[in-house]
């Protein structure tokens, strides 16, 4: 793959759903194998680093945060960008903690869309990680993201299996998608 230039769009990938079910890994996966950029989770580290329980303005810092850092690698990107959640996660998560969501979030979303939305099943096991919340949930959260892509009609697919098929499906739904844009 060579370089972005004028006459080559990014194609921007979202890798999207409810906690533990490998958004990270498989962001990272994609990337690597397309040689190209992906995009971390700006919440994870933020979150991390707090001295406090976070706040509804901390979301809103999280979702102008992973815009920027998007923006900021999307210039090393080649040819696709792979991000780590997107700003449907922070909006989902916004209402369900605080039961509101920002309006610069929710006039962002329909702003900052992607080519292709890729959103992780609830079919991997659980795996506990201090920042994650609602083990639980995965099913009700899991529903809230389906309906969201639904309702703003995204282009979208959904990624189940193990770790390796993970990888495979998620490969197979992006050349399935390549191969049309031709």
């Amino acid at each position: 793959m060579e370089k972005r230039n004028k006459e080559n769009k990014i194609i921007r990938i979202a890798i999207t759903g409810p906690e533990s079910t490998g958004k990270s890994t498989l962001t990272n996966q994609l990337a690597k194998h397309y040689k190209t950029v992906g995009v971390p989770e700006f919440a994870r580290e933020y979150i991390a680093s707090l001295n406090h329980p976070y706040t509804i303005n901390d979301i809103l810092f999280i979702a102008k945060s992973q815009i920027e850092s998007e923006k900021a690698l999307s210039n090393d990107a080649v040819q696709l960008l792979f991000t780590d959640t997107e700003l449907i996660v922070t909006k989902i998560w916004s209402e369900h903690s605080f039961k509101t969501c920002d309006s610069w979030i929710l006039e962002s979303i329909n702003k900052n869309t992607y080519d292709l939305y890729l959103l992780c099943n609830i079919d991997l096991p659980w795996e506990y990680d201090p920042l994650r919340e609602h083990p639980n949930l995965r099913e009700y959260f899991y529903n809230l993201y389906l309906n969201e892509l639904i309702t703003r009609n995204y282009n979208y697919t959904i990624i189940s299996g193990n770790k390796e098929m993970r990888l495979e499906n998620a490969i197979f739904a992006i050349e399935k998608f390549l191969s049309k844009r031709i």
